[in-house]
């Protein structure tokens, strides 16, 4: 008897799911500050997005000590729960997304999730949009190590009881497709997050969507 085959698409959020650029520069930038450290410039904050926090740190902060990234991480997760506190963090969903999810759940599709946020901040996020239900398998960073290790696929694909050929990453950084292709999943970039279209191809993504409906077709010809 044949076995039936296990779909499973795995998405990063920020950047891919959600809009949070403007919360991540906000809260990184009041962590700097709160550390009496000049912020990084917005452009090199987008290029963390997706690295879980103490990695960010030693990107945008390379000649500190281990110490200092560990602070400065402390004080971007206390600057985050300021504004959302104070009603400023706004993370909105990609146009096109919640349908997208609902059509392949529809289709027979497993759905998980891959994000350097944290599972409490994961949560909130998709409870707020009513799409958290839709998911098999949510994996983050404060329970993996960062991206790309493939540890939170590995994960994903055990809980979905998914072969890795199967399966398919789909994300809107670099780290995405390294984490994917080190797990033996196909890839998929999306053009509409932080890094560049040349620099996902340059990190061998196996296709580029370049748009919501594209990524959907994609999907369903999926082999």
């Amino acid at each position: 008897m044949t076995k039936l085959r296990t779909r499973l698409a795995i998405f990063d959020c920020d950047g891919t799911l959600v809009d949070s650029q403007a919360n991540i520069c906000m809260a990184m930038e009041h962590a700097f500050e709160g550390a009496g450290l000049t912020p990084p410039l917005r452009h090199d904050i987008r290029r963390v997005v997706g690295l879980s926090l103490v990695e960010s740190m030693q990107v945008l902060f390379p000649d500190a000590d281990d110490t200092t990234h560990h602070d400065l991480a402390e004080h971007y997760r206390a600057a985050f729960l300021n504004l959302r506190n104070n009603g400023l963090v706004d993370e909105p969903l990609y146009d096109g997304i919640a349908a997208l999810l609902s059509e392949l759940a529809e289709d027979g599709w497993y759905l998980g999730v891959a994000t350097g946020k944290p599972e409490r901040g994961l949560i909130r996020c998709l409870d707020h949009h009513a799409i958290k239900g839709l998911f098999v398998s949510l994996q983050t960073a404060d329970r993996h190590p960062s991206k790309p290790h493939p540890s939170m696929v590995y994960q994903a694909l055990a809980d979905a009881g998914a072969e890795a050929r199967d399966a398919v990453v789909i994300g809107d950084t670099v780290y995405d497709i390294h984490m994917g292709r080190a797990a033996g999943t196909r890839t998929v970039g999306v053009n509409w997050g932080y890094h560049s279209v040349a620099e996902l191809h340059a990190a061998g993504a196996d296709y580029i969507a370049e748009s919501m409906d594209d990524l959907k077709a994609y999907l369903k010809d999926f082999a």
